[in-house]
């Protein structure tokens, strides 16, 4: 391969840089004319759209249903609950009037102010709050599980497209219980659920903790979260799922008749993942060629790619690829028949390169030749781009959804791999140090991955660490809450192991 054919500048010399080429030249997104928001393209929210469809069947399964709710939030709503109005005011955006009017030199300005300023919702807890104060009357309502699939605006100051922007899409889960056991089955059974689909369908091994008090969600008692290694060894925070306790009932009155005939308060939850995941699979699989896509949640599974030579051949070959995509397409993958693009540009080699950084999982080629041999030339996206192999075409589309899976499960392994090379056990507060200190003032990015290592619990340990080194506790591990040992920063008796890393 020419240099000139991969993404510029490669992953090791520039990361951040490479991951905007890498977006750019997927055709995935674009950034908008409006400062931090994006226009998801039809590649990247096919993508999205498969994510959705394959969460939202899990989510059913439990029981919940889809509702929408308003955008728009009176100030006053988001006020009922301190801590939460405090997490997210710095982030919102504020309506403030209701119509635009003309003066005289052409221009527009805000006119019709409101009586009270509205937010765009940055969350919805106490939106949904003040329904469920009104649907739910007594123990037999309960429970209410309600997801939305929705956009949300936080003004963030620093935004890279789909890790971090104004706007994004996502969707929200609440649910109100008449105990607190069932509210927290409830937490764990949906942080099953994105642990299940990061692993099984992007490919993407993650970490199930709890979140600290300085880093869970704002109101509310209890955050789990699932972590992700990306190719740079930072983390990301791949999905959320909160116990809200009693916070947000006691804010919007959501109170039930018991079953002994009391009044009394439900018991919360609130939980989502966001397009920011389309990020996580570009950041954990992609190579310095582009975009990798795992099969189970790709646009389409596989191109095909006729050789034309403007001769009498081309009839007969284009003949043959429909016959091919028609047979492929009679394929059922991961609940849906098989996605097939059929490419007939003669653009040249090009044609390739745009679908290799596009990550499309499998590129086939039909010519005259392979016609001959009742053959197709086909190239894996998990492998090298020059590791092309002959096939017998009935062997190729008898064999299709086997090599899909193979290559599914090859993606999880590398990312796995490459995450338990870059996690390393660290007592040592010298070593904790080195680990996270730049290896050379220019590039300021490198560094080590995960470290697990012993924290007290003191939140102060947890801030030191913070404002040194930029690197803060991604979560307890539910597997390491019982670890002995000792904190990394002040050395006294630690009872946790926790992931401390860099993160986006």
């Amino acid at each position: 391969m020419g240099k000139k054919n991969g993404i510029s500048p490669t992953r090791e010399e520039n990361y951040p840089q490479w991951y905007q080429e890498a977006v750019k030249a997927s055709d995935m997104a674009e950034k908008s004319p409006v400062r931090g928001c994006m226009v998801i393209k039809p590649w990247g929210y096919a993508l999205w759209e498969n994510m959705v469809k394959i969460l939202d069947d899990m989510f059913k399964e439990c029981g919940v249903k889809n509702a929408y709710f308003p955008l728009f939030i009176p100030v006053s709503f988001l006020e009922k609950e301190a801590k939460h109005v405090e997490g997210f005011a710095t982030e919102c955006a504020v309506v403030t009037h209701h119509r635009l009017e003309k003066k005289e030199d052409g221009s527009l300005t805000p006119a019709g102010k409101l009586q009270e300023p509205l937010i765009v919702r940055p969350t919805s807890e106490i939106i949904i709050g003040e329904s469920f104060s009104r649907w739910i009357k007594s123990y037999r309502d309960l429970p209410v599980l309600i997801n939305q699939w929705a956009n949300v605006v936080r003004w963030e100051m620093r935004t890279r497209i789909f890790l971090r922007t104004a706007e994004f899409l996502w969707q929200e889960g609440h649910t109100a219980h008449s105990s607190k056991k069932e509210a927290l089955e409830m937490t764990f059974k949906i942080l099953d659920i994105y642990q299940k689909f990061a692993s099984e369908y992007l490919a993407m091994p993650v970490i199930k903790g709890r979140k600290t008090e300085a880093e869970k969600f704002p109101g509310a008692q209890e955050t789990l979260c699932i972590e992700a290694m990306m190719s740079d060894k930072k983390a990301l925070q791949a999905g959320t799922s909160h116990f809200l306790g009693q916070n947000f009932a006691k804010a919007s009155d959501i109170k039930y008749q018991a079953i002994n005939g009391g009044e009394e308060f439900v018991w919360t939850t609130s939980w989502g993942v966001s397009t920011r995941l389309i990020g996580g699979v570009i950041m954990t699989h992609g190579d310095d060629d582009g975009v990798i896509i795992p099969p189970k949640v790709a646009p389409s599974q596989l191109v095909l790619m006729p050789i034309l030579k403007n001769n009498a051949d081309d009839n007969r070959v284009l003949e043959y690829t429909d016959n091919v995509a028609a047979a492929l397409r009679k394929k059922d993958y991961c609940g849906r028949k098989i996605a097939v693009e059929t490419d007939k540009r003669d653009i040249g080699g090009a044609r390739g390169w745009e679908w290799i950084k596009k990550g499309i999982p499998l590129r086939v080629e039909i010519g005259p030749r392979d016609i001959e041999k009742n053959s197709v030339f086909a190239a894996r996206r998990d492998k090298k781009h020059s590791e092309k192999e002959t096939i017998n075409t009935e062997r190729f589309v008898n064999n299709i959804t086997d090599t899909l899976d193979n290559i599914q499960k090859n993606m999880f392994q590398k990312a796995a791999d490459f995450r338990n090379r870059n996690t390393t056990i660290i007592e040592d507060k010298k070593d904790f140090y080195q680990y996270f200190t730049p290896k050379n003032k220019k590039e300021p990015e490198i560094h080590g991955g995960f470290a697990l290592s012993g924290w007290c619990g003191n939140p102060e340990c947890e801030k030191a660490v913070k404002d040194n080194l930029k690197v803060t506790i991604r979560c307890i591990p539910l597997d390491g809450e019982n670890k002995k040992g000792k904190c990394i920063h002040c050395g006294n008796p630690a009872d946790k192991q926790v992931v401390f890393a860099k993160a986006y």
